[in-house]
């Protein structure tokens, strides 16, 4: 990806932006979206630390609803994004947490609608980069710097041999796994970052793998 200017995130006419509070806030935002499929109808933005503090001064808010809306953080529709979430009927709201987090620039946004609702947390760490620490409730870490799927599926034997098998047999290398479940026997997650972005038929063929209850795709 070709490098860009904070200020080509969030417009000059902003004040003080910074990668972490922008750049990275919207990757967190984009994350968001893409993990939860499609726009959803209300989000809310619990924001914690400096993220508290600064973020309208910054261009936190624009940024995290921009990237709930879909747009990458080059986007220059990023600057408008409040606006355009309000035309497009997503309510939005923001509360500032007087408690304290893991992380100074740390959001946990909840978002849904008629057919369902999820949360996550996700942090800046610097020089635009975000990561997602928290997925309804199951503790991960997933940086969207790589290609990677998501994989919700039933603690059950054998429900991971068959999502790797799938990628062995088409070529897909695994860069990094991790897995976690709640409760022994219940739901279940895995976090997979490849090498390359795995193509619609491979996403379609592991949706049909047994145990399984959802595939996602996160971007790079």
């Amino acid at each position: 990806m070709k490098f860009r200017s904070v200020f080509d995130i969030i417009g000059p006419v902003m004040i003080g932006p910074s990668s972490s509070h922008t750049a990275g806030a919207a990757r967190i935002g984009k994350m968001a979206r893409e993990l939860f499929g499609r726009q959803p109808d209300w989000a809310k933005i619990h924001l914690y630390g400096s993220f508290a503090k600064t973020y309208q001064g910054h261009g936190t808010d624009v940024a995290l609803v921009g990237g709930i809306l879909g747009f990458s953080t080059y986007d220059e529709r990023i600057k408008d994004a409040l606006n355009l979430a309000k035309e497009a009927n997503l309510d939005i709201e923001f509360i500032e947490e007087d408690g304290s987090s893991d992380h100074p620039n740390t959001a946990r946004i909840q978002m849904g609608d008629e057919d369902g609702d999820f949360e996550l947390v996700g942090i800046s760490i610097g020089g635009g980069k975000a990561e997602i620490t928290e997925l309804n409730g199951f503790e991960l870490r997933l940086t969207g710097q790589s290609p990677a799927i998501l994989v919700m599926h039933n603690d059950r034997f054998g429900a991971i041999a068959a999502v790797t098998n799938v990628l062995a047999e088409h070529e897909i290398n695994i860069g990094h796994m991790e897995v976690a479940r709640k409760e022994e026997g219940k739901d279940a997650m895995m976090i997979i970052e490849t090498d390359e972005r795995i193509p619609d038929h491979i996403m379609d063929e592991l949706n049909k793998c047994d145990h399984i209850m959802q595939v996602v795709t996160i971007s790079e």
